[in-house]
């Protein structure tokens, strides 16, 4: 009796199992989503290490663009993610900030080159001046969303293209000729309504090729070594000038600057893209 009790259960339970679906992993964006909203995957949990010097005075980002979220071809939905040239490109996310954007220009200026800047709007309408600068040395500018909301693409294409015309709206308040013809999604989390509505608007996606991970703190020294041994002809390299401590960035840049034009052509992304 003990013996047939056992068997029956056993099947009970084998069934059972039989009927509970297996778990389909998602597609990885490199974005959460928790109770109080969107979080980068990638998020540095401890905060800024202790003695250096404070964030940016801009608005507080929930996250940076790093190196998780879709690095492959397939999650890109056609976004760029090289130059389309021989030629490397520098951009600099999450501007402008008064602290590190001039920084970063300024050492720009000295090495004679021009880089692409992907702004976000609420930095730009409170930074115009900065705006200006960024414009008047020759560099390109990137749309970037307002807020550097990673879920953005999760919206509906009427929030998309709200989101970005108000972007675009900002920096045209203090630029109002410059072509903005690039969008980068924060996060990297791309998603086709996000790229159409962009390439509507006419903005062609810019997504990367090299990603030190800058925004995660890890010192001048590393970010440089990764720049100097993964870039090649028509990388876009991922940097930031905003949206916390940058100091690692700008010294990293110092350093970056001298090997990359003597090894490469540098060139701003450019305005007419094909």
């Amino acid at each position: 009796m003990t013996v047939v009790v056992a068997a029956l259960l056993g099947s009970a339970y084998a069934l059972g199992r039989s009927l509970v679906p297996d778990q389909v992993p998602g597609l990885s964006t490199g974005a959460t989503t928790g109770a109080d909203g969107p979080h980068y995957a990638d998020q540095p949990s401890g905060g800024e290490p202790s003695g250096t010097p404070s964030a940016s005075t801009g608005p507080a980002e929930t996250g940076q663009d790093g190196s998780a979220p879709n690095t492959g071809t397939d999650n890109l939905f056609g976004a760029h993610a090289t130059s389309g040239s021989p030629r490397l490109a520098l951009t600099f996310d999450d501007g402008p900030d008064p602290r590190y954007t001039p920084q970063v220009l300024a050492l720009l200026r000295e090495y004679d080159v021009h880089a692409t800047f992907c702004v976000v709007g609420e930095n730009a309408q409170n930074h115009p001046d900065l705006i200006q600068a960024i414009v008047n040395e020759g560099h390109t500018l990137c749309n970037h969303s307002w807020h550097h909301d990673v879920g953005l693409g999760a919206r509906s294409a009427d929030a998309i293209r709200a989101d970005l015309l108000r972007t675009n709206a900002a920096i045209r308040a203090a630029v109002p000729n410059a072509p903005i013809v690039w969008y980068r999604q924060p996060g990297g989390a791309w998603t086709y309504p996000v790229v159409s509505v962009a390439r509507q608007l006419g903005m062609t996606p810019l997504h990367w090729s090299v990603d030190p991970s800058d925004w995660e703190l890890p010192g001048a020294g590393k970010i440089t070594a990764t720049v100097l041994t993964q870039a090649e002809p028509g990388s876009v390299v991922l940097l930031h000038d905003a949206g916390g401590n940058r100091q690692g960035t700008v010294d990293a840049l110092r350093r970056i600057l001298p090997d990359l034009t003597a090894r490469f052509e540098l060139e701003a992304l450019p305005t007419d893209p094909t």
